[in-house]
Formats: C-alpha cells, structure tokens, sequence
C-alpha cells in the first residue's frame, strides 16, 4: 500500500517510454506482416530534423 502522504515518486521519462512501447506493441499486433521501419518511426513519433 502506498503512504498516504503522497511520496510516490514518478519518473516522467520512464513513464514516456512504457507509453511509446506500448503503443509499438499495439501496432505490432494489428499488423499483417511485419512493421516497416517507416512505420515504426510513425508509431514512435520520430522524424527527422527539418533544415
């Protein structure tokens, strides 16, 4: 059980990162083959740095 003082203590990135896995694992599944790179990135949210 957790105190009641509300001590928890929470670390944002981690959190970000179970997200992200999470939702790569949601789109794995759904997907009839395997993912793309392409997709991945897309599920993941990265692009590259527009110059």
């Amino acid at each position: 059980m957790a105190p009641v003082g509300g001590t928890a203590v929470q670390d944002h990135v981690a959190l970000a990162e179970i997200e992200l896995c999470g939702e790569l694992i949601i789109a794995a599944s759904a997907a009839e083959e395997r993912l793309s790179l392409e997709s991945i990135d897309e599920v993941l949210r990265v692009s590259e740095d527009e110059t």
